[in-house]
């Protein structure tokens, strides 16, 4: 037994010895110049340097976790375990170790081992984290020397990785085919032979090569690369070069490099592209899809370019092909897709009108349909030049494209996407016909929004926008429903919303327009910025708030005063009308619960309803529900009937004063006078005794009224 306490001492001070040692190595390692530094000692050099919390930490901080460094698991006991005899310290293998060596099959006495490889072991019940895993890392931080392998998120410090870019989904062509050779230039080979030469070339830029592998083909993609730019050059530099065989070869080469289908979006159900939070998917066959839109416009814009002969083969089909691309996710490609469409709009002119029909449809899909395009700033942008050109008066056509695509397009939760570009469209249309004024603006209210406070700021920019070019006749016919949805505005608690209404007051020429409606107005505005004045949070909308009710005073100090003083007494009464919303409630109440419990209610009409009502007692609720539809629509019949019987009886009466008038020609005349109105008098009882059975109480009693009547004109007789 003291033998084995003697051999424990033993392995205790050669623990400590080693200890001190190694110690001593670190810190004469760590005071000399090092070569070329490794990843291991970098990062331990580093963590050394970093200031600790206290000196129970150090040797937490100076731990670090090599590849091949033993790690056990978290469920392991910490205070018994096996060291091995040798351990891989940077990359090298050392039989004299930081641990202390023991012999086979002797457990290590409890010690703490400070070594720069030993892993972190958290004693029984500690938590599993450090105390820097619980920090959120910064941008550009390195990432904590912890247990754990590093992973390529860890990985940082390296330059910023390129913007996410995808290929379309092109028909790639053969191999054989993708196997090019150099043509020479259009300079080195006579005038004769150039035409030829552009043939070819258009041939080598036919074939279609795979961009997702970027060393694949890389000197045919040069090569045709270079050909797109002679191409565009000879035709850009050069005149009478364009011949008629040119045409179906161009526009061939042009639709099978650019027409293919647009791949899905990278995020199909989530929230649509946003151009100011995410970053665009860029297409990796860029390089050479640039140059062929660079060349066709050249081709279209070029004086020596013949409508009448490319019009048989940019067709209807072509522009479909043309408007799917517009959904690309590359900003450039729109860009140049944008000008090419409006290119084509503005040379063929009998395509016009089906490209107007067909942007239309794009963005019937777009409203009613999916809400997702990429493309629609850029059609709604070649609208605009469009409507520029419209000729006076405008047509019905314009005009239902106006109330049925674009007033509906506000309504789309994507609106900032395209918000501007629409805006100009409706300006536009305003600008060449005021009579329009109402029809939007009524149709601005119309799609209004509640609750999205951005859509709210963009809707009192188009707003303004259009009180620009609105006329005073037109500003009459909408100031009361405008201002209405201004003065909500005005009292929004969102302050950018209501600063954004209370700048209209800036304008010079909205304040001319409020001045001379100022009777409307202010009676509609007054409460809203009353209100704002005394309890708004926001500074800014209060001093705003100011500004617009001196310039009432200022405008019509009477109206003023009188708008106070009916706001004072709107608030007194308050009480008044809230007691009265109460009883209100309390009576609906009432008759609800009296329906629950099929209570008879008092009757609300005549004694007939209250015998309908009493011969229904026995009948379910649905079918009391289908008679009193039933009476309804009787007492409307006998309604009508009536009326009827009223005009006949008006009638009869201006034919019995007519025989009155004529009364005093003599007494044949007189009886011949009173026979006729014996015999009405008879008709009128016979009809009265047809219709008796179905007579209500209102028209019998118009009956008896009128035999009354026609008994006392008999006795008069």
């Amino acid at each position: 037994m003291k033998g084995f306490r003697q051999r424990v001492h033993e392995q205790l001070s050669r623990a400590k010895d080693s200890n001190k040692s190694s110690k001593k190595k670190d810190s004469s390692s760590s005071g000399s110049n090092h070569g070329t530094p490794t990843s291991s000692t970098t990062a331990v050099n580093e963590t050394k340097s970093k200031p600790t919390s206290s000196p129970d930490n150090g040797a937490a901080a100076g731990i670090t976790l090599h590849h091949n460094a033993p790690v056990l698991p978290s469920g392991a006991p910490s205070q018994q375990h096996y060291i091995p005899q040798q351990q891989h310290i940077g990359g090298q293998t050392s039989s004299n170790g930081p641990g202390t060596p023991t012999r086979q099959g002797v457990p290590m006495a409890p010690s703490v081992v400070i070594s720069p490889s030993a892993p972190h072991i958290p004693p029984p019940g500690a938590a599993e984290t450090m105390p820097g895993d619980l920090q959120p890392p910064k941008i550009g931080q390195k990432p904590h020397l912890i247990d754990r392998l590093q992973t390529p998120k860890d990985i940082t410090g390296g330059p910023r990785p390129p913007r996410r870019q995808h290929s379309s989904r092109f028909d790639i062509s053969d191999q054989r085919q993708r196997e090019l050779e150099k043509l020479p230039g259009f300079h080195e080979v006579p005038p004769n032979r150039r035409q030829d030469l552009f043939m070819q070339k258009i041939d080598q830029c036919n074939i279609i090569f795979d961009f997702n592998d970027a060393t694949g083909d890389m000197k045919s993609k040069e090569i045709k690369r270079l050909a797109l730019h002679e191409l565009l050059d000879y035709v850009a530099n050069n005149r009478s070069v364009i011949t008629e065989p040119m045409y179906p070869k161009v526009v061939e080469m042009f639709s099978k490099n650019l027409f293919r289908p647009i791949p899905p979006p990278v995020n199909p159900q989530g929230d649509a592209f946003d151009p100011e939070e995410d970053e665009p998917v860029l297409e990796v066959a860029w390089p050479h899809i640039q140059v062929v839109y660079e060349f066709f416009l050249r081709f279209i814009e070029s004086q020596d370019f013949s409508t009448n002969i490319a019009k048989a083969y940019i067709d209807h089909q072509f522009v479909l092909q043309l408007l799917e691309l517009f959904d690309s996710e590359d900003p450039r490609e729109r860009d140049f897709l944008k000008t090419t469409l409006h290119r084509i709009y503005g040379k063929f002119l009998n395509l016009r009108s089906y490209i107007r029909r067909s942007i239309n449809n794009v963005f019937f899909q777009f409203i009613y349909e999916t809400e997702r395009f990429n493309g629609i700033a850029e059609l709604l942008e070649i609208l605009g030049s469009i409507i520029n050109g419209f000729a006076l008066p405008l047509k019905e056509e314009h005009k239902l494209f106006l109330t049925r695509v674009l007033l509906p397009m506000h309504k789309v939760k994507s609106l900032s996407m395209y918000h501007p570009q629409l805006a100009y469209c409706i300006v536009q249309f305003l600008e060449k016909d005021a009579a329009l004024t109402e029809e939007v603006v009524l149709g601005l209210l119309r799609y209004w929004p509640k609750v999205n406070s951005t859509k709210e700021v963009m809707y009192l920019n188009e707003v303004e926008d259009i009180f620009e070019v609105m006329e005073p006749a037109e500003f009459v016919k909408v100031q009361e429903p405008l201002f209405h949805q201004l003065a909500k505005s005005v009292a929004s608690p969102h302050f950018q919303v209501a600063e954004r209404a209370l700048y209209f007051w800036n304008n010079e020429y909205f304040c001319n327009l409020v001045g001379d409606n100022v009777e409307v107005i202010l009676p509609i505005m007054f409460a809203p910025l009353y209100e704002n004045s005394q309890g708004h949070w926001n500074r800014t909308i209060h001093s705003m708030v100011y500004t617009a009710m001196k310039m009432f005073m200022e405008i019509n100090p009477q109206l003023f005063d009188d708008c106070s003083h009916d706001y004072r007494e709107y608030q007194n009464s308050a009480e008044a009308r809230e007691k009265s919303r109460q009883d209100k409630w309390d009576r609906l109440a009432e008759m609800a619960k009296a329906k629950r419990e099929k209570v008879e209610l008092p009757p609300a009409e005549g004694s007939k309803s209250s015998d309908a009502a009493g011969s229904n007692d026995g009948l379910d609720p649905l079918t009391q529900d289908n008679q009193q539809r039933l009476n309804a629509l009787k007492l409307q019949d006998d309604t009508t009937a009536s009326k009827e019987r009223r005009r006949e009886g008006q009638n009869s009466r201006r034919r019995r004063g007519s025989i009155d008038d004529s009364r005093g020609s003599g007494s044949g005349m007189a009886g011949t006078g009173r026979r006729i109105v014996v015999g009405e008098a008879r008709r009128r009882g016979e009809r009265r005794s047809s219709l008796g059975s179905n007579s209500s109480p209102g028209p019998s009693h118009v009956s008896v009224t009128r035999s009354n009547s026609t008994s006392k004109s008999m006795r008069s007789v």
